[in-house]
């Protein structure tokens, strides 16, 4: 036997002979309980799956690098934008939303966007898609708006009237209802689509002064996407196409890049701009808020195992670093608890020791214990503080300037009253902003989409819907009901109730 081999050994690094064959009583008798080696083998492997991710459960990931271009020194003081030229690391997973992790990843469905920084003052985990809106702009609806997503209590399959009744019912989902439809809603790959931040973030700079930001990820391959029809042959003949695209490119050296920018408000523009700024069913329009260059992002090394990097990633946009913040959007403050909680469920409370998610630098807390605990627990340091025994202080410096929010009264507010309920005006002037083919696209996308509503509500939320699209344009509205074969007459009677 060759003595420079590695040895076959078991989890507690005892070596084995034999991983074939079960020990039994003769060749044909029953297995004896003592082969401990079968038992491992099959209890690891009955333990092998963690829980799906509730949402963006089918994904692919990437490590990078993120080179500033841009002095952007006047809105933040964020240490990985300090100079031109600096580097920083980073890990980039995309995902679809709605799927589970066996389907496949040419679904007509928003693509996750998340991208974790490793600065030295922490990991910045910036979590968006590749839309810069979203369906619903409060955190209640976030949990009802998956379920139409998902699959049907009953039928247990996907349920065209669970989502159109939903998104007739909540006309604030309308914006990324037609992205959704549009051919942006199936994009080539990952490689091929722009990324956002999707919320409204802030910045702090050295003085503390706040600017409120967006950021935008613009991709660098150009905008490629299937149509439907494209994107459901896909489907049959690589579920896995988004992957192998993202896998073999950066193996065979055409590393993906995209231009990081930013859309910068003031606190006192914020106060009088014709749209909420922290409503995230709405984008704050280029011509009122140019794009500002930022730096780079490239994709340069594939993990080497899926597991331990993609499944194992987490990101949370509570994550941020110094100079850069949250804001009032209802969305991000909803999801500032509800990420990390998830990451809790799903891989345990001590998640961000796992490599992919472990801040590079330094970490000092007081978090001690729990499951998988593998940092040394931090010895015989003490478990509490303030302490009379070691040196780690709260830093004062990092303090940022306080929010004005122009009320101290608590309530449960109507997030689509009065000055907050234009729903129609983006989405219109983005249908109005498509070429021709891209119309007809959008319509086909629709009205296929649409035939799928089933039951006995089929014709009142078909109406419902129509009343949408109608109020967005007219145009639009009349070619989703030709394309339904539905008499805009009687539809106007039945809309009627609606407008």
């Amino acid at each position: 036997m060759e003595t420079n081999k590695k040895k076959l050994t078991t989890a507690s690094g005892i070596p084995y002979a034999e991983n074939e064959n079960s020990m039994t009583v003769g060749p044909r008798g029953p297995i004896l309980l003592q082969d401990f080696i079968l038992h491992e083998k099959m209890a690891h492997f009955n333990r092998e799956r963690i829980p799906e991710r509730v949402v963006h459960a089918k994904g692919s990931g990437a490590y990078g690098t993120f080179t500033v271009t841009h002095d952007i020194s006047k809105y933040t003081r964020a240490k990985l934008f300090n100079y031109i030229g600096k580097q920083t690391k980073t890990f980039l997973r995309f995902s679809t939303v709605g799927g589970e992790k066996g389907s496949a990843d040419t679904e007509r469905d928003p693509r996750g966007f998340a991208l974790k920084f490793y600065t030295e003052e922490g990991n910045w985990d910036l979590v968006g898609n590749n839309t810069p809106v979203f369906f619903v702009k409060d955190p209640k609806k976030f949990s009802d708006f998956i379920h139409t997503q998902k699959r049907d209590p009953y039928t247990n399959c996907k349920s065209p009237t669970m989502m159109w009744d939903f998104w007739s019912l909540n006309p604030e989902s309308l914006h990324q209802v037609t992205i959704l439809m549009s051919s942006r809603g199936t994009p080539y790959g990952y490689r091929h689509m722009d990324g956002f931040g999707s919320h409204t973030f802030s910045m702090i700079n050295a003085k503390n002064e706040r600017h409120w930001v967006k950021f935008h990820f613009k991709t660098q391959q150009g905008i490629k996407n299937f149509t439907g029809d494209e994107a459901s042959a896909m489907r049959g003949v690589d579920p896995d196409f988004a992957q192998h695209d993202l896998l073999h490119a950066i193996d065979s050296g055409d590393f993906p890049k995209w231009a990081l920018k930013i859309q910068v408000m003031t606190e006192e523009q914020a106060k009088t701009y014709q749209w909420n700024p922290f409503d995230l069913t709405k984008v704050w329009p280029h011509a009122d808020f140019p794009l500002i260059d930022v730096g780079v992002l490239e994709l340069n090394q594939n993990p080497d195992n899926y597991f331990a990097h993609v499944e194992q990633s987490a990101f949370a946009p509570a994550h941020v670093v110094d100079g850069i913040g949250y804001s009032p959007d209802k969305m991000l403050q909803g999801r500032l608890l509800s990420y990390p909680d998830a990451h809790r469920h799903r891989l345990g409370a001590n998640y961000e020791q796992i490599p992919v998610n472990r801040c590079p630098f330094a970490v000092n807390n007081y978090e001690r214990d729990g499951q998988m605990r593998v940092d040394g627990n931090y010895g015989s340091s003490p478990n509490y503080f303030p302490n009379s025994f070691d040196d780690i202080v709260a830093d004062e410096h990092y303090k940022e300037p306080s929010w004005d929010l122009g009320t101290s009264l608590a309530g449960w507010y109507d997030r689509n009253a009065e000055g907050e309920n234009d729903h129609y005006t983006q989405p219109g002037n983005l249908y109005r902003l498509m070429s021709d083919d891209e119309k007809h696209e959008l319509v086909k996308n629709i009205t296929g989409a649409m035939s799928g509503i089933e039951g006995p509500k089929r014709e009142l939320i078909i109406n419902r819907q129509l009343c949408h699209w109608f109020r967005a344009d007219i145009g639009l509205g009349m070619a989703v009901a030709k394309g339904l074969q539905v008499n805009t007459d009687e539809a106007m009677k039945a809309m009627a109730g609606y407008v």
